[in-house]
């Protein structure tokens, strides 16, 4: 009877701590990481839209960073033939999914913001910040956060890059120095409208 009991203890174990691992190996797939780049988002945003909408991206914009370069808000928004405005927004939080909407974006589609073709997305978001940070104008500024948004910009797909850097005087108080435009094809600047000026 004692030997019965402890078969039956170690198989009621074993399932336990089977179940443990599943359980486990569920709660990593469902969300992306923390520091996820927003391609990374984009593949996980498609768990979350319509399959006429997966990879079909509109725009990536983040929130503004804080206590470092690399936003963990943003909002990918996808090209959704079946809403009415034909676009469905996923928010994420740290790499979290926080909510799902169908904005209304009538406008901005009527003005030409449409999908954006994948292959010319190569440029992810952490390489448009290493790349419009090395602009002359930011040397020895000291930034303190970002912002992005991806979008057409004259046909192209474009990363505009948001810096805010500590003011000279008094380095606790920062600055809006405006944004460094970033080809998301080919990695090239190809605006600059910082305002550098602002920091003094």
């Amino acid at each position: 009877m004692l030997k019965f009991d402890s078969m039956n203890l170690n198989f009621k174990s074993l399932i336990i701590l089977i179940a443990g691992v599943v359980f486990s190996s569920g709660s990593i797939k469902a969300d992306a990481p923390a520091d996820a780049t927003a391609f990374a988002l984009v593949k996980e945003g498609n768990r979350h839209v319509g399959e006429d909408a997966k990879d079909r991206v509109v725009q990536i914009r983040s929130e503004k960073s804080v206590g470092s370069l690399v936003p963990n808000v943003w909002y990918i928004v996808y090209y959704d033939p079946d809403a009415t405005a034909k676009a469905t927004e996923v928010k994420f939080g740290a790499g979290k999914k926080l909510s799902v909407k169908r904005p209304a974006r009538i406008l901005e589609f009527a003005t030409g913001n449409t999908e954006i073709p994948k292959d010319k997305l190569k440029i992810d978001s952490d390489k448009a910040i290493s790349i419009a940070k090395k602009e002359p104008l930011l040397n020895n500024l000291t930034l303190t956060a970002t912002e992005l948004k991806l979008e057409r910009w004259s046909s192209e797909p474009v990363w505009k890059v948001r810096f805010w850097a500590a003011k000279l005087r008094k380095p606790s108080d920062t600055a809006n120095l405006g944004e460094v435009f970033v080809n998301a094809t080919t990695g090239e600047v190809v605006k600059n409208d910082l305002h550098i000026s602002r920091v003094d």
